[in-house]
């Protein structure tokens, strides 16, 4: 049975902007939505057990390339498209990264929970 819990399970996948170093959290001025958003892939894991996977276009390229929606925006609008979140294999959101609140939705957990 707990075969289909994982089949259940939602797979929620960030390809991310480029960056100076692996998330972004390095050098003199610190982007906010980075800090955000890796507090917010913390919080579902802790919390909810949610797995958010972050790829980076410079160590995952081949990931951004297997994903014919992803490969598709890359090539129509340039690295400004991104952050792009996946979420089943369906691009649910790009150009900004996912509130806590809409990855809880797509996750089908309570935000709320603390």
């Amino acid at each position: 049975m707990s075969d289909d819990r994982s089949e259940d399970r939602t797979t929620i996948e960030l390809f991310d902007p480029p960056m100076c170093c692996p998330g972004g959290l390095c050098g003199p001025a610190i982007d906010p939505a980075l800090l955000d958003i890796s507090e917010t892939v913390l919080r579902m894991k802790n919390r909810h057990g949610i797995i958010v996977q972050r790829y980076l276009l410079q160590q995952n390229g081949q990931k951004f390339m297997q994903h014919p929606e992803v490969k598709k925006l890359l090539q129509e609008h340039g690295t400004d498209v991104l952050p792009i979140t996946v979420v089943n294999g369906e691009v649910v959101k790009k150009g900004a990264f996912p509130t806590y609140e809409e990855l809880a939705n797509w996750a089908g957990v309570s935000a709320a929970a603390v």
